[in-house]
């Protein structure tokens, strides 16, 4: 008996068994059966079958040992080679190279505890991927001590690849909180956290008109952003050996101080933008005049306080509307407040000028608009009056901020000196990512200042190999690839995001039918690759093979768009 494929014009071909047989001196065959309803495998187990091969289950044969999560590691290790990254971290091979390198993957797949990275490196390939076998936790706060003393190395390397002379330069400054009181660091400050009465750190991240991460710089957390300012300029000219470059930073940053100190170095040019004291003098003399905003939404100024400097004055109409809707919000929720000390004093709660007086105090500033309230207070009575004319004096600058440049224009037109500030977003992002989404650099558990510092660095280099990935996967993300669109649109209104980028977002499909992800769910998508560990079933000493999972569509594509990545 054997099986035969017979072609059918028009459909699937026909799959019979039959046998042979003799008739006389010819050779017949006669059919047994049709198999065309049975799938390929099983066809070809009943080929086999008829050849007199014995079958049995797969499981009978093999048996799988272990099994690993390999894809993510892999998409991180390949993102790592196309750029180059290994070798930037250190030129010659070692124990500490491969450990570091581990670790920066390790932020970005599992953020955690140096101890919880070699506990979760157990479940995955990292340490075939990285060539670091199974480590200690001291041999990991080794390598941090290693990577820390190449800090200046690796920047000086990353800096000559993505900063240009000339070029754009953002600086901003963020903070994180620790666990613990001894680091020398960790200081009481301004909390971008939230976190009032902790401890913190501040540092200050430069990046490259993309957003993309070149250094950081580590402050102690009572440090006061201007401050931070001048050692990265010397940082990009003597390190860098980057002549001139524009420096962008916000209002808080680039202050009228830290601008009398860049002028007095050559090769300094800055972008940032006037605090609300100097918009409202500009009006007041006459130099801002507010009607020029009913034929444009941007226009450039001038006023002696600038000398040598450019202004461009914007004003954003739905940025005035948030910022009116909030006030009057806040307004409302501070007005709730003072009527609950007000029902207090009516039911003798409170009854003393003294007392009243200190429970006022506690909530007038609940909401941060304390200074709009003329409030008296009696021995039993609290009254409060709205100051009107201030309200409307802070609203008549709603929606309206000013840019300076000491770029002339020739070199920076009005439209873009307004694009490269609000490209300051990319910071942003990037601190958004290190602290919360994506790399936990939050809460700082290290104790040693060395080790702080080392954490921090290399949570930014974390996030450099991230941004990489996360660039390269935009077509399968929730982002807009519409890039140089960008480029051309209304740099004053609000940004919107292209046709394509809404419907990945309304759908949350591709145009395939297949799902969008989130940079964290196809990491979790391609953690569904897996390496397994097999041997013969029962055979203990006998030899082990590995067998990967192979990737579906998904998984395949996320791949190769990181091997497309360029440097």
């Amino acid at each position: 008996m054997h099986i035969d494929v017979v072609p059918n014009r028009g459909s699937a071909p026909a799959v019979l068994l039959r046998e042979s047989y003799r008739e006389g001196k010819k050779v017949k065959k006669r059919t047994l059966a049709n198999l065309s309803s049975l799938s390929s495998a099983q066809v070809e187990a009943l080929r086999l079958v008829l050849k007199g091969q014995q079958l049995v289950p797969v499981a009978e044969l093999f048996e799988c040992i272990n099994s690993r999560h390999h894809g993510h590691v892999q998409a991180v290790r390949l993102a790592m080679q196309r750029l180059g990254f290994i070798d930037v971290i250190a030129s010659q091979p070692s124990r500490e190279r491969d450990l570091v390198c581990a670790m920066i993957a390790s932020q970005i797949l599992e953020p955690d505890s140096k101890l919880a990275f070699t506990r979760w490196w157990e479940n995955t390939t990292v340490p075939d991927v990285f060539g670091v076998g199974m480590a200690s936790e001291d041999e990991l706060y080794s390598a941090m001590d290693w990577l820390l003393k190449r800090q200046p190395h690796i920047e000086k390397k990353l800096a000559a690849r993505h900063l240009a002379e000339g070029g754009l330069v953002l600086y901003d400054l963020s903070s994180s909180y620790f666990e613990g009181v001894t680091c020398p660091l960790a200081a009481l400050g301004y909390s971008r956290d939230g976190k009032k009465g902790k401890l913190q750190v501040n540092y200050g991240l430069l990046t490259d008109s993309r957003g993309c991460p070149v250094a950081v710089s580590v402050f102690k957390g009572n440090t006061g952003d201007p401050k931070t300012l001048m050692p990265q300029v010397e940082k990009v000219q003597s390190e860098f050996d980057i002549e001139h470059l524009v420096l962008v930073g916000d209002r808080g940053m680039i202050s009228q101080k830290q601008i009398k100190q860049c002028r007095a170095r050559e090769g300094i040019d800055w972008i940032s933008a006037l605090k609300t004291g100097a918009i409202r003098k500009l009006v007041a003399s006459g130099n801002l005049q507010m009607e020029l905003f009913d034929e444009r939404n941007l226009f450039e100024l001038t006023h002696p306080d600038f000398a040598g400097e450019r202004l461009v004055a914007c004003r954003n109409p739905e940025l005035a509307k948030l910022r009116a809707y909030k006030r009057q919000s806040l307004l409302k929720a501070t007005e709730g407040e003072l009527e609950k000390v007000r029902r207090m004093i009516a039911k003798g709660r409170l009854d003393e000028k003294g007392a009243i007086g200190l429970r006022v105090g506690r909530v007038i500033n609940k909401y941060k608009v304390a200074k709009h309230f003329r409030v008296e207070i009696g021995e039993k009575s609290l009254a409060w009056q709205i100051r009107e004319e201030q309200v409307a004096a802070e609203a008549a600058l709603d929606g309206i901020y000013v840019i300076r440049t000491s770029l002339k224009k020739a070199e920076l037109s009005s439209e873009d000196a307004v694009r490269s500030y609000k490209l300051l977003s990319g910071v942003e992002r990037a601190f958004r990512s290190m602290k919360s989404i994506d790399l936990d650099v939050r809460p700082i558990r290290h104790h040693l200042e060395t080790r702080v510092r080392a954490h921090i660095f290399q949570c930014m280099l974390a996030y450099y190999v991230k941004w990489h990935m996360n660039e390269a996967w935009r077509p399968l993300l929730f982002c807009d690839e519409e890039l140089e669109a960008k480029k051309s649109r209304d740099p004053v209104a609000p940004a919107e995001r292209s046709d394509a980028a809404l419907e990945k977002v309304h759908s949350k499909q591709l145009d395939d039918k297949r799902a969008v992800h989130s940079f964290q769910t196809l990491m979790s998508r391609l953690s569904a690759i897996v390496r397994n560990v097999c041997r013969p079933a029962g055979a203990d000493e006998s030899p082990t093979f590995e067998v990967t999972t192979i990737p579906d569509q998904t998984q395949q594509q996320a791949l190769s768009l990181l091997e497309a990545i360029e440097v």
